[in-house]
């Protein structure tokens, strides 16, 4: 495949009947691949990650929302994360052979077919906005779906495609283009969710935190703890082992123990280098060090195995 771009829609589920029909969809698109999905009751929302090339991408992100919105009944859609509509946010991100501009048309392809053939009204955001505000996704989700009838006839929220109304059971939805993102979750070992929120403040990037992470909180009932859900938009600049590091400080402060952690959808490489080298202190660690990526590249340089 000589052009790689991911999709990584989010839709607003955890029925696993529905979960299912989704990755129906997603895997009968030709030449597209699914590479991982994540779906939880507290959340109730569905992150898959799937790529493909531009033409399958974009027919795989339109397949999956078609059958998600008519699925989806957001009237009745309760969860702790902040969402828009049924099919909340779908991302394109440009990975090998090609640009962010290419992302860009394919959002506003998504953006505009989706509200042709389904009536839903669709926002660009990420690199795709047409206004600098639009670039946030929080400044679109503000007031989310029950606030969405009321504030998306505001002028300044007409939405890019589609009519100036939610859909009568689908809501809005958003979609854009970004960059690689890694998402990190930490559980703590509490069932306060005010600590929790304390500590999720300490990191975002609008409450005193880092420029590069969004970080919120939610209870998860069952297994009586809370989790610090985080999105770091450039773990470069803002490296994971760092925000780890603060958030077990803010932890301490609570007296509140670290049960585990985990990735949300797909991580960088990169990100898990940076993090090796800070905590095991390797001087040399790249990645033509790790055995499959050096075999990897050293195929795509023009070897062949027999």
């Amino acid at each position: 495949m000589k052009e790689i771009i991911e999709c990584v829609p989010n839709f607003s589920t955890s029925n696993m009947k529905v979960v299912e029909s989704i990755l129906k969809e997603i895997k009968a698109t030709k030449n597209v691949f699914l590479l991982d999905h994540t779906s939880d009751n507290y959340y109730n929302r569905l992150v898959v990650s799937f790529f493909g090339d531009k033409k399958s991408v974009l027919e795989g992100a339109l397949n999956s929302a078609y059958k998600a919105i008519g699925l989806i009944d957001m009237r009745t859609h309760k969860g702790q994360h902040p969402r828009l509509g049924a099919v909340d946010v779908v991302p394109f991100i440009p990975i090998k052979n090609v640009k962010m501009k290419d992302c860009m048309e394919l959002a506003k392809k998504f953006g505009r077919t989706l509200a042709e053939k389904c009536g839903v009204p669709v926002y660009l955001y990420g690199k795709a906005a047409t206004r600098p505000e639009r670039e946030d996704l929080d400044w679109i989700r503000k007031g989310e779906y029950e606030k969405l009838a009321e504030l998306i006839a505001k002028p300044e929220r007409k939405p890019d495609f589609g009519p100036v109304k939610p859909h009568e059971t689908a809501g809005a939805t958003i979609t854009g283009a970004r960059e690689v993102t890694a998402g990190f979750n930490v559980n703590l070992g509490t069932s306060d969710l005010n600590i929790a929120k304390k500590i999720a403040k300490a990191l975002h990037c609008k409450k005193g935190g880092f420029s590069n992470v969004k970080a919120m909180a939610a209870l998860i009932p069952e297994k009586k703890m809370t989790q610090i859900g985080m999105s770091i938009s450039d773990y470069e600049k803002t490296p994971l082992y760092r925000v780890f590091e603060m958030l077990k400080a803010e932890c301490s402060r609570y007296n509140v123990p670290i049960l585990g952690s985990e990735f949300c959808g797909m991580t960088p490489l990169k990100a898990l280098i940076d993090t090796a080298t800070y905590y095991l202190k390797i001087d040399n660690l790249t990645e033509n060090r790790v055995l499959e990526m050096a075999i990897q590249n050293a195929i795509e340089k023009g070897g062949a195995l027999e």
